[in-house]
């Protein structure tokens, strides 16, 4: 995963319902009158922007351009540019999306698992075969144990940095601040905390494993390969050997 410098806490929300914004310089007259005959075609090409932005991201990073993404819809960048007037929306967009279906399968696995470690390693296996590891907000990663952003800043996968120096610090204390107003980060954080805790009680799982060090085996489990085949087959293959790792031995 491949996360290039971005400015989460500016991002604006999109219009509720889904409605086209103008980018900069675009003729918003025009646009409203087109609304209504075009309100069909409107709603699928937002469709196939956000499935063309999750298959970009999660190949090539949030730094991939929006070029890609609009080439990968096959719309004008015209077009995306309209539904989100900045890259700073549309990554914040699915970042959200992803983080909220991480939050439905740990809440899923909490909730029919009775044992700790099936409910754990349930919610791992299935993030990790959507693929949901990949588009993980960077801010997540780096905060999720709760600990303070220079610590957490160690539990970053190698393909996230950016470079060091003073743009390096700032992006750390933005995207930490983020987390802070988050909601959607924040239950997250809580729901895997309780199926971290379950097992950790139950002895089952290794005293030393945070929220931070379970979300990061979602992100690095789940690598993009090629072919679908192969990359379900590695995934599967990496995951045991992770949850291998997690799992506590008798003394």
């Amino acid at each position: 995963m491949h996360v290039q410098e971005t400015h989460w806490a500016s991002a604006a929300a999109v219009a509720p319902g889904g409605k086209a914004m103008t980018a900069a310089g675009g003729n918003g007259r025009a646009d409203v009158a087109r609304t209504t005959p075009l309100r069909v075609d409107a709603q699928r090409n937002l469709e196939h922007v956000l499935r063309a932005a999750r298959e970009v991201f999660g190949e090539l990073g949030y730094g991939a351009p929006m070029e890609d993404v609009a080439r990968r819809a096959r719309v004008g960048v015209g077009t995306v540019y309209r539904r989100f007037p900045s890259k700073d929306v549309l990554v914040r967009r699915i970042a959200e999306e992803e983080t909220a279906r991480l939050t439905e399968q740990a809440r899923t696995a909490l909730g029919q698992e009775d044992e700790p470690w099936s409910a754990l390693s349930r919610f791992l296996r299935t993030s990790v075969a959507s693929g949901a590891g990949r588009l993980l907000p960077p801010h997540v990663l780096r905060v999720g144990s709760g600990e303070s952003a220079a610590v957490a800043e160690e539990v970053r996968v190698p393909q996230q940095r950016v470079q060091p120096g003073g743009a390096e610090l700032r992006l750390v204390a933005e995207e930490a601040a983020v987390v802070a107003d988050d909601s959607g980060a924040g239950a997250l954080l809580d729901v895997v905390g309780q199926l971290v805790e379950r097992a950790r009680t139950a002895g089952e799982l290794r005293a030393d494993v945070s929220v931070a060090d379970v979300l990061l085996v979602i992100a690095t489990a789940a690598p993009s390969l090629p072919d679908a085949a192969q990359q379900a087959a590695a995934s599967a293959r990496l995951l045991d050997i992770l949850l291998e790792g997690l799992r506590s031995r008798p003394a």
